[in-house]
């Protein structure tokens, strides 16, 4: 399904996508980052924070690291200033380098289990799926993200995978 080389592409992916949101967010005032904009999460700042503690729970589960600091019922706010985001999110997406580079293809067969606090509930699943939803989760919400900046006249960078620097 996935191999060693897709899992590294995609974790330079987020961390060159991330990069470029946090060029775009550093400088906006705090009250445009948790003004509710509609989104799934309201503001761009809960969801850069959701997107934090769920790369965080993935991780944990991947890697065997620490898992996040907050419980889920506190998962949007578990940065409190776009500063102390920007450094939580560069330090995961290390960790994300990190652990894809270690990667063997072994490592991506046979099936991953978990309990889930969100459901309270036990969880078996292909490793291969679980990897791949930690990288579409993140693209989905950085996609909200990025109309959100849209929406407020910032352009977030290009998206596209075939620019990413290096490939």
């Amino acid at each position: 399904m996935i191999g060693v080389e897709w899992v590294r592409m995609m974790a330079r992916y987020n961390a060159w996508q991330n990069e470029q949101v946090m060029s775009c967010v550093r400088h906006l005032p705090p009250d445009e980052l948790t003004k509710d904009r509609g989104a799934f999460f309201g503001s761009i700042l809960a969801t850069l924070n959701h997107m934090v503690w769920a790369d965080t729970s993935w991780m944990s589960r991947f890697d065997g690291g620490p898992g996040p600091d907050v419980p889920v019922e506190e998962n949007t706010r578990c940065c409190l200033t776009i500063g102390a985001w920007e450094a939580a999110r560069f330090q995961l997406d290390g960790r994300i380098k990190v652990w894809a580079a270690g990667l063997r293809e072994l490592d991506l067969v046979g099936d991953l289990t978990w309990h889930s606090p969100t459901y309270n509930a036990d969880y078996r699943k292909p490793m291969a799926i679980c990897v791949t939803q930690l990288f579409n989760h993140q693209t989905h919400h950085r996609g909200q993200v990025h109309a959100m900046l849209t929406s407020i006249g910032l352009d977030p960078g290009i998206t596209d995978l075939p620019f990413l620097p290096g490939s």
